[in-house]
C-alpha cells in the first residue's frame, strides 16, 4: 500500500474516532444539563405517577450507557428520534432545515473564496503599497467586529434605512431562486464578511512565504510578469495552508452560523436549535450537536487529505 493511501486512511480513522468522541460528549453533556425532562414538558403540577409513566415512555429510567449506545446505533442508521415538544420525527424536520443553511452557506462561499483569493493574490501583487495596506485594513476591521454586530448595522442601514433587502430572512420552497436570494442577502453578507479576512490574510501570507523560495527568484530573473509568478509559481504552492483556512471557514459557514439566523430569524439548523434548547428538547439537541460535529470534522478531514495529495513529498516520499 502507497503511503499516500495510508496516511489518507488514517485521517479517516482518526477523523471517526473524533466524532465517536464527541458524540459521548454532547450525550453526556445534555445528560449532566439541571432540571427534569419530564417534569419540564409536563409542568409543575405533573403528579409523581405522571413523571413516572413519561419517563418509562422517554427511556429516562434505563441507565445512561445503554440509552447511549441506543441513541448512537439509531442515529448511525438515519433515525435521530422524535422531538419532544412536537412529536415529530427530527430527521425530517432537520432534512429541510439543514438544506436550508447549507443553501446561505453555498452563496456565501460562491462569493467569499474568490473573493478571498483574488484579494490575497492582489495584496501579495502590491506588497507594501497603498492597495496591500488597504485590504489588510479593512479585512482586520472585519475580523475585529462581532457578526452580530455586523448584522445589526446592516439591518439599521441597509434594510430600515435604504430598504434594499428585508431584515428578515424568511424563504419558502415556493419561492423562486431570485426571491430567496434577494431574502439572504443580508445574512450572506454578513458571512461574507466574516469569513472573507480570514481566508485573504492566510492567501497573503502563504503566498508571502513561498515567494522567499529560489525558483521564485530565478523565475523573476527571466523577467517574468509578477503577477504571473505569483498564480502559477507561488499560489499552486502554497494552496495547502490555503486549503486549510478555506475548509474550516466553510465549516463555520455551516457549523457556526447560529448567531446570523438568529439575527435575520432565518429557517436553518441555527435557528431550530436555539429554538429547542429554550424548550429543553433534548432529543433536538443531541441532534443538531452530531450533525455539526459531523459536518465540522468532515470538512477538517477532507482539508487534510487535500493537503496530503498537494504535498509532493507525500506523494513521492524517494
Amino acid at each position: 500500500m502507497s503511503p499516500l493511501i495510508t496516511l489518507v486512511a488514517q485521517r479517516i480513522a482518526l477523523g471517526l474516532l473524533l466524532l465517536l468522541a464527541v458524540s459521548v460528549l454532547i450525550f453526556a453533556g445534555t445528560e449532566l444539563l439541571p432540571g427534569d425532562v419530564a417534569a419540564s414538558i409536563l409542568g409543575q403540577s405533573a403528579t409523581p405517577e405522571a413523571l413516572a409513566n413519561m419517563r418509562r415512555d422517554m427511556g429516562l429510567d434505563e441507565p445512561a450507557v445503554s440509552r447511549y449506545f441506543s441513541w448512537l446505533f439509531s442515529a448511525i442508521q438515519g433515525d435521530l428520534g422524535t422531538a419532544l415538544t412536537s412529536g415529530q420525527e427530527i430527521s425530517s424536520q432537520i432534512a429541510s432545515r439543514l438544506g436550508n443553511t447549507l443553501f446561505l452557506a453555498f452563496w456565501a462561499a460562491v462569493i467569499a473564496v474568490p473573493l478571498a483569493v483574488f484579494l490575497g493574490l492582489l495584496a501579495v501583487r502590491y506588497e507594501g503599497r497603498w492597495p496591500d495596506k488597504a485590504i489588510s485594513a479593512v479585512t482586520l476591521a472585519s475580523i475585529s467586529l462581532p457578526e452580530f454586530f455586523i448584522g445589526y448595522l446592516l439591518i439599521y442601514f441597509v434594510a430600515v434605512k435604504l430598504g434594499w433587502f428585508p431584515s428578515v430572512a424568511t424563504i419558502y420552497p415556493s419561492m423562486s431562486l431570485g426571491e430567496k436570494l434577494h431574502a439572504i442577502g443580508l445574512p450572506v453578507a454578513v458571512l461574507v464578511m466574516v469569513v472573507l479576512a480570514h481566508m485573504m490574510r492566510m492567501t497573503r501570507a502563504a503566498i508571502l512565504n513561498v515567494m522567499q523560495s529560489a525558483y521564485i527568484e530565478t523565475a523573476e530573473l527571466k523577467g517574468l510578469n509578477q503577477f504571473k509568478i505569483i498564480w502559477r509559481h507561488a499560489f499552486p504552492n502554497a494552496i495547502a495552508p490555503v486549503v486549510n483556512v478555506v475548509m474550516l471557514n466553510l465549516a463555520y459557514l455551516i457549523v457556526g452560523v447560529v448567531v446570523v439566523e438568529v439575527i435575520f430569524v432565518y429557517p436553518g439548523m441555527g435557528q431550530y436549535l436555539v429554538d429547542h434548547v429554550s424548550k429543553r428538547d433534548v432529543p433536538v439537541v443531541q441532534a443538531c450537536g452530531l450533525i455539526f460535529a459531523a459536518v465540522y470534522i468532515g470538512l477538517n478531514l477532507i482539508a487534510d487529505v487535500v493537503s496530503i495529495a498537494t504535498n509532493p513529498r507525500l506523494r513521492h516520499p524517494k
